[in-house]
């Protein structure tokens, strides 16, 4: 038994793929590449393939982690070229490396994620810093969800750990996020976006980086 760990990008062409189908794709990749895959025991056997954290449909990432199981030593040299050669366009392999089998689940390792989030707005430069300081001196935030016919009520502040300006050029700016991103609760880069007075959907939303426990 062997698990591997995949840091891949998922581009432009795929950010609008849901997460379900999403998985399905690597299952039906890895399989067309030889890959020889270890699945759960039980009734119903499934591939054991977990991602670090689902990606939000409509958003774009260079840091998504995928952790796989196989049932005999399988190189990085030979697992990037052989599944490389079956990826569709808009997912590129950036590193496979072997892990330990008794180390905890990837999900339950992640702690935080980083976006860049670009939007469109009339603000000045030194307004938009003073949103941000002004969110983040802020104990609480109050804030409400609308999911299908209920209505979430939760603190977003307690979701949000930074923000900074990346880029700004009238009228657009690019700000970047580290959120939450763990059993607890997982900050949403759009509902952020409004909460600093954005009236407009981002333009763009990016993830550059999942922070993962360390001990």
């Amino acid at each position: 038994m062997q698990r591997l760990r995949i840091r891949f990008c998922r581009e432009e062409e795929l950010k609008f793929i849901s997460h379900l189908d999403i998985m399905r794709l690597l299952q039906r990749v890895l399989h067309r590449a030889g890959i020889p895959l270890a699945y759960s025991a039980g009734f119903s056997p499934h591939p054991r393939i977990s991602l670090a954290a689902p990606l939000a449909v409509g958003i774009s990432s260079e840091a998504e982690l995928m952790d796989i199981f196989c049932t005999q030593w399988v190189s990085p040299h030979f697992f990037t070229a052989a599944v490389t050669q079956q990826l569709p366009p808009g997912i590129k392999l950036l590193q496979v490396y072997p892990m330990a089998l008794g180390q905890p689940s990837l999900q339950s390792q992640v702690r935080y994620a980083e976006y860049q989030v670009e939007v469109e707005t009339e603000k000045k430069r030194e307004d938009i810093e003073s949103s941000l300081s002004s969110l983040l001196s802020a104990k609480h935030l109050p804030w409400q969800h609308q999911r299908d016919t209920s209505t979430r009520s939760y603190d977003l502040r307690a979701l949000i750990d930074d923000l900074w300006l990346s880029d700004w050029h009238r009228p657009y700016c690019t700000v970047g996020m580290r959120l939450r991103c763990d059993s607890s609760g997982s900050g949403r880069p759009e509902q952020v976006a409004a909460a600093l007075g954005f009236t407009h959907h981002p333009i763009s939303i990016h993830r550059t980086k999942l922070i993962l426990k360390t001990s």
